[in-house]
C-alpha cells in the first residue's frame, strides 16, 4: 500500500529545478489551437477546409506554396488523429528537450518534419499520386530519429528509454504506415531520417546541449 502526502521541501525543491520543456509545450499548444479553430471555422475532416487552413498538397507546393510543408505539421484530421499525436509527442519531445535544449529541439523537429514533408512531395511527384496530407507525425519521427541517435551514442539506455523499445517502436510505425491506408509513410521515413541527420548535428556528449 502506497501512502499519499505533501512532498517535503526537498522534493519541491528538485521540483523547482527540473527544465521546463516549454518548445514541446508550445508546440503541443500551437496544434490542439490550430485544431480548434478549424473545427470552429469548419471540419477538420473535409479536405477543401484543410487546405485553406494549410495542408500539404503537392500541386499547390508545386506552383510556389512552399510554406504548406511547414503549417501541415501543425493540422489534423480528427480528434483521434491529434489525440494520438500530441500523447506520443508529450513523452518523446520532453525527453529530447531535455537532453539537447530547447533551440536544438526545434532545429531537430521542425528542420526533421520539413524533411519528412519534402520525401514525401518527392514521392507524389515520381508516382503522380497526389493526396492532401497533414499532421505532425513527420515531426515526431524526427524527434524519434534524434532520440535513435542519441542513444547509439549513450550505449543504447537514457535513463528509462532503450535503444531496443525506441528501435521496436519505431519499426512497429512504420510498418503500421505502410500497411494502413491514409497514412503518409514517406514522411514519416523522410523526419526518421532528418531527426537523425539533425540529432547528429546538435548533439554533443560533453553536456554542451542546452542552448
Amino acid at each position: 500500500m502506497e501512502e499519499y502526502g505533501y512532498p517535503n521541501e526537498d522534493a519541491i525543491d528538485r521540483m523547482k529545478r527540473q527544465p521546463k520543456h516549454w518548445a514541446n509545450l508550445i508546440i503541443i499548444a500551437i496544434n490542439i489551437l490550430m485544431f480548434v479553430v478549424v473545427e470552429l471555422t469548419g471540419s477538420s475532416m473535409d479536405t477543401g477546409h484543410m487546405l485553406d487552413w494549410g495542408a500539404s498538397w503537392f500541386p499547390y507546393i508545386q506552383e510556389g506554396q512552399v510554406y504548406r510543408l511547414v503549417t501541415s505539421m501543425f493540422l489534423h484530421f480528427g480528434l483521434n488523429h491529434l489525440g494520438n499525436n500530441m500523447l506520443l509527442l508529450l513523452f518523446l519531445g520532453d525527453t529530447l528537450e531535455s537532453l539537447v535544449g530547447k533551440w536544438k529541439y526545434l532545429l531537430v523537429y521542425l528542420g526533421g518534419g520539413i524533411l519528412g514533408n519534402v520525401c514525401s512531395c518527392m514521392y507524389e511527384w515520381h508516382s503522380a499520386d497526389f493526396y492532401v496530407s497533414a499532421g505532425a507525425s513527420g515531426g515526431i519521427f524526427a524527434v524519434m530519429g534524434a532520440l535513435i541517435l542519441i542513444l547509439l551514442r549513450e550505449r543504447g539506455r537514457i535513463g528509462d528509454l532503450t535503444l531496443r523499445r525506441l528501435g521496436f517502436i519505431s519499426l512497429l510505425s512504420i510498418y503500421h504506415g505502410f500497411t494502413a491506408s491514409g497514412v503518409d509513410s514517406y514522411a514519416h521515413l523522410g523526419g526518421l531520417l532528418g531527426g537523425f541527420l539533425c540529432g547528429a548535428l546538435v548533439y554533443r556528449k560533453n553536456g554542451r546541449n542546452h542552448a
